[in-house]
C-alpha cells in the first residue's frame, strides 16, 4: 500500500474533541488505500507546562532528565489517537520514540536524527495494522536514553518519517489554511500560496515565518519529500492548503514571493575595531563559541588602521554575545573601543525565486522603504532574497508597503 505521512500539531490536538476530528481525516485516508503513519504533538500548552515543571524543580537540570519528562506529552496524545481510531474500527497503536526505533545523536534537548529503522512499523502494517500513531519530537539516543529533537521537532518527525519511508506525501495538520505572502494579521492582503518552493519556504521559516520549522524544510528539500501545509479546522479538498515542492513544479516564478519579518532582533556595533588580518574571525569565533546566532555582517571603510563592525542577532542573546566579546577583549585577541547594543530593531525580508533571473527588486524594495519615510540600518542579500534591519516601530508599516508594492495579493 501507498504510504501517507500526517502530523497534527498542538492545536490540531489541544482538546479530545479535537483529537476525533484528526483521527476522522486519517480514516479518510485510509479509506482512499493508504497505510497512514500519524505524527502527533503534545496537546496545546502541556510542552510549556512540562517544561515550566522542570524549571521549577531544578535551576540547573540534567538535560537528560528534562527530555525524559517534556517528551511525555507526545506520548499521551499519540495513546489518546490510537485509542479514538480503535474506536472508529481502524486498525492503530501508538509508537513511542524508543519502539520505532527512531535514532538519534546524544545532544540531549537538540538532538539530531541519524536513522530511522521501517522494519518494525512495515512489519505491523503488513500484519494489517493502518495505522502508526508516533509520538513526535522525540528519540533515542545511542545510550539508550530518550531524547528531543528541540521545539517544533514534531515538524522534523514527520519529514523524516515520509523520506525512510517513501512516503507519497507529508501533510502538515496546524492551525493555519496554508502559507501567505505575509503574516496576514499584519495585511488582510496577504493571499494563501497554493504552492511554494523548497528553498523560498526555507528562507521564510528562517527569517521568522512561523508556519514550518526550519529544519524540516530543509530535510523535506535534501530528500524531495512533498510538503502540503493544511488546516485541521477547515473542509479538506485535494487541492487545499500549500505545496511545499520542487522549484521545477512552479510554472511562473514570481520576482517576490513572500514578506517575511522577525521583530526580536539585535544590532551590535563594535566601535574602533583594530582593522588587521584575521580580525573578524577573532570576533567571530568567540561568538560562535558562544551559542551566538549571527546573521547580518557589515564592516565599514577603515580610517587610520580601525574600523566597525556591525551584526545582528536575536535579542535574547544580547547578553551572551556582550559577555563573549568583553571576555575576547580582557584576554587581548580584539581590541575596540567601546559595544553599542541596539535592541530597537527589526528584519523584514523578500523573498522569492524569481530574483535570479529578474532584475530591480531591491531597487524596488529600497525606494518603497524611502517612500514610506523608513531609514535602513543594516542590508543583507542571499540570490533569493534581501532583508533589511529597520527601526521596530516601522515593521508593520514596511510588512504592508512592500507586500503592496510587489503586489502580492494578486494571484
Amino acid at each position: 500500500m501507498p504510504v501517507l505521512v500526517m502530523k497534527f500539531g498542538g492545536t490540531s490536538v489541544a482538546t479530545l474533541d479535537r483529537i476525533k476530528r484528526a483521527a476522522k481525516r486519517v480514516g479518510v485516508e485510509v479509506a482512499k488505500g493508504y497505510d497512514v503513519i500519524v505524527i502527533v504533538s503534545a496537546m496545546s500548552g502541556k510542552t510549556n507546562e512540562l517544561v515550566g515543571w522542570v524549571n521549577e524543580t531544578s535551576k540547573f537540570y540534567d538535560a537528560r532528565e528534562y527530555d525524559a519528562v517534556v517528551s511525555s506529552g507526545e506520548n499521551v496524545t499519540a495513546g489518546l489517537m490510537a485509542l479514538t481510531l480503535q474506536e472508529m474500527d481502524v486498525p492503530a497503536r501508538s509508537w513511542q520514540g524508543w519502539q520505532v526505533p527512531l535514532k538519534t545523536n546524544s545532544a540531549h534537548s537538540q538532538a539530531r536524527i541519524e536513522e530511522i529503522p521501517t522494519d518494525n512499523i512495515s512489519a505491523k502494517f503488513a500484519e494489517g495494522m493502518k495505522v502508526a500513531v508516533v509520538a513526535g519530537f522525540q528519540g533515542i539516543s545511542p545510550e539508550g536514553r530518550i531524547t528531543t529533537l528541540g521545539r517544533g521537532g514534531s515538524d522534523t518527525t514527520a519529514v523524516a518519517f515520509a523520506a525512510a519511508f517513501g512516503a507519497e506525501r507529508c501533510d502538515i495538520y496546524t492551525d493555519v489554511d496554508g502559507v501567505y505572502t505575509t503574516d496576514p494579521r499584519i495585511t488582510d492582503k496577504a493571499r494563501k500560496l497554493d504552492k511554494i518552493a523548497f528553498e523560498e519556504m526555507l528562507e521564510l521559516a528562517s527569517l521568522g515565518a512561523k508556519v514550518l520549522q526550519t529544519r524540516s524544510v530543509e530535510l523535506a528539500m535534501r530528500f524531495g519529500v512533498r510538503l502540503r501545509v493544511l488546516s485541521s479546522f477547515e473542509e479538506q479538498s485535494d487541492e487545499a492548503g500549500t505545496l511545499v515542492c520542487a522549484e521545477e513544479e512552479i510554472m511562473e516564478n514570481r520576482p517576490v514571493s513572500g514578506i517575511a519579518y522577525s521583530r526580536d532582533e539585535a544590532k551590535m556595533t563594535l566601535i574602533s575595531v583594530a582593522d588587521r588580518p584575521g580580525i573578524a574571525a577573532a570576533i567571530f569565533g568567540p561568538l560562535a563559541e558562544a551559542g551566538i546566532n549571527v546573521d547580518m555582517i557589515i564592516q565599514n571603510i577603515a580610517e587610520e588602521g580601525r574600523t566597525d563592525m556591525t551584526f545582528s542577532c536575536p535579542v535574547d542573546q544580547v547578553a551572551r554575545a556582550e559577555k563573549a566579546l568583553n571576555a575576547a577583549k580582557d584576554s587581548g585577541d580584539i581590541n575596540f573601543h567601546d559595544l553599542v547594543a541596539d535592541t530597537n530593531v527589526a528584519k523584514v525580508s523578500a523573498v522569492g525565486i524569481g530574483m535570479r533571473s529578474q532584475s530591480g527588486v531591491a531597487a524596488q524594495m529600497f525606494k518603497t522603504l524611502s517612500d514610506e519615510g523608513v531609514n535602513i540600518k543594516v542590508i543583507a542579500t542571499s540570490e533569493i532574497k534581501i532583508s533589511v534591519l529597520i527601526d521596530r516601530k516601522y515593521m508593520e508599516l514596511a510588512v504592508q508597503a512592500l507586500h503592496d508594492a510587489f503586489e502580492l495579493e494578486k494571484a
